[in-house]
């Protein structure tokens, strides 16, 4: 079903399906089947013609699930079921025009979620805090007092419009210490997981305009390298993943069409939608949108 959204998104989908897929989550005893509904509610949310009171409302659905660690759908301490309704409330984050009520109810519940024993939690908790923080700046009014962005390919029109988080000296110490990778408990592999994400989103939070994977570094040519996350499709494309925004559409895309996502790379043009635009948006305006040819979208990209 969830597949079905991305490949044909309408805009009658979510008030047909979303009260079923929550209700189900709620009640059937699947752990597993819970995870794959969460999921698939985050896309007929993000495909199938929410608007955006009704996204908020299941955004704080998914968080309900994780300030309970799983218990308020039946899925006590469940990893993966908390992990998913992080993820999938990051990914409807990014429709999201203002997102400052929206981070001043959620901040603190997504810091907490950083003490997680579960590695699955802590990232998906850490990569939604980097995209509130890059969500917090936007482009400066004609009156405002502007920072210089260029070195980020943002330009020099950008401006923090709020602050994120009230105590951000404390959330950077439990970062630096998380991007360390020294816990004891983890095993290697975590400890590496661990470490990669969360230099990233150190980065990101100390510098919000940086995305994922930038690197400070000069090039032969005596410049900034700057975001250094790429994706290369086949040979069919190769996408620049420098903004949280774009990585978490990207992610929700994967999880959702695993091996098939060459397929849809090539012949979806939902897919290219999705990773170009950061706004709210109607699924009839995408189709009225897709009359250029493919070749033309990864051009775009």
């Amino acid at each position: 079903m969830a597949i079905t959204i991305v490949t044909d998104p309408e805009d009658t989908l979510f008030d047909k399906l979303a009260p079923d897929f929550k209700r189900t989550i709620r009640d059937h005893a699947s752990l597993p089947l819970k995870n794959a509904l969460i999921h698939a509610l985050g896309a007929v949310t993000f495909y199938g013609g929410a608007s955006v009171a009704e996204t908020e409302l299941i955004m704080d659905f998914f968080m309900e699930i994780v300030e309970s660690d799983g218990h308020d759908i039946g899925a006590g301490d469940d990893a993966g079921v908390v992990a998913a309704a992080l993820e999938e409330w990051g990914n409807l984050a990014t429709q999201l025009d203002d997102a400052e009520e929206v981070t001043r109810r959620s901040m603190s519940s997504l810091v907490d979620q950083l003490d997680s024993s579960e590695i699955l939690v802590q990232v998906a908790a850490g990569e939604n805090i980097a995209l509130l923080y890059e969500k917090s700046y936007a482009e400066a009014e004609d009156d405002e007092v502007v920072e210089d962005h260029s070195e980020s390919g943002l330009g020099k029109n950008f401006v923090q419009k709020y602050k994120p988080y009230p105590r951000h000296d404390d959330l950077i110490h439990t970062l630096r210490g998380l991007s360390s990778g020294s816990k004891k408990y983890l095993s290697k592999r975590n400890k590496k997981t661990q470490h990669s994400a969360f230099v990233d989103i150190l980065h990101s939070v100390e510098n919000p305009m940086k995305g994922p994977r930038y690197s400070e570094a000069l090039d032969k040519d005596n410049r900034v390298r700057g975001s250094r996350m790429t994706v290369r499709i086949h040979k069919k494309g190769l996408l620049r993943v420098e903004r949280w925004w774009k990585l978490h559409r990207l992610q929700h895309l994967r999880r959702i069409l695993a091996g098939g996502f060459l397929n849809h790379w090539i012949e979806n043009p939902v897919i290219f939608e999705s990773l170009r635009y950061i706004i709210v948006y109607s699924t009839s305006a995408i189709k009225s949108k897709l009359t250029c040819g493919h070749s033309l979208f990864v051009e775009e990209i």
